[in-house]
C-alpha cells in the first residue's frame, strides 16, 4: 500500500515501499527511487537488490544511500544532491517510516542552499519533523 508523501514538487518520502509500490511510484510521475534504509535493517522488507532489479524492470533508475543507526555524514548528503539533481522527473525516498529520507532531503536541500524554514514547513506538511536536525539545517543552510 503505497504511502507516498509529497516533499516537493519532485520529491516524495515514503515508508518502507513493497515491490508492488514501484508500478504505484511509476504512476505518479517517479523517475527515479532512493533507497535509504540498509540492507537487513528488517530482513522481511525487500532488500535493495529485489527493489532495484522491479525499479530497473519498470523502467526507473534506482540509487541506494543507506543510513544507519550512525546517522548523516557529509558524503551521503552529497549522494543526495546528485540523485536530486540528476533526476529527469520525480524522486521517491523510502526507509523504515521514511523519517531518515526526509531528514537526508532537507539536509541536502539546506546544502544546495535553500532557507532552513521552507525545508521545514514542507516537511511538516508531509508529516515529518525535521527539529532533531535543525541546527545541522542552520548550518548548512549559512554556508
Amino acid at each position: 500500500m503505497s504511502d507516498f508523501r509529497k516533499l516537493s514538487q519532485t520529491v516524495f518520502a515514503s515508508p518502507q515501499i513493497d515491490l508492488s509500490d514501484v508500478e504505484a511510484a511509476k504512476a505518479a510521475g517517479v523517475t527515479v527511487i532512493i533507497n535509504n534504509r540498509p540492507d537487513g535493517e528488517d530482513p522481511a522488507a525487500p532488500q535493495s537488490a529485489d527493489v532495484e532489479a522491479v525499479a530497473r524492470q519498470a523502467g526507473l533508475d534506482y540509487i541506494a544511500i543507506p543510513i544507519g543507526h550512525s546517522g548523516f555524514s557529509e558524503p551521503q548528503i552529497d549522494e543526495m544532491i546528485a540523485a536530486l539533481e540528476k533526476t529527469n522527473g520525480a524522486a521517491l525516498a523510502y526507509c523504515r517510516s521514511g523519517t531518515r529520507s526526509t531528514l537526508l532531503w532537507a539536509l541536502a536541500r539546506a546544502k544546495s542552499g535553500e532557507d532552513p524554514e521552507t525545508i521545514a514547513s514542507a516537511a511538516i506538511s508531509a508529516g515529518y519533523d525535521v527539529a532533531p536536525i535543525r541546527p545541522m539545517l542552520d548550518m548548512l543552510a549559512a554556508r
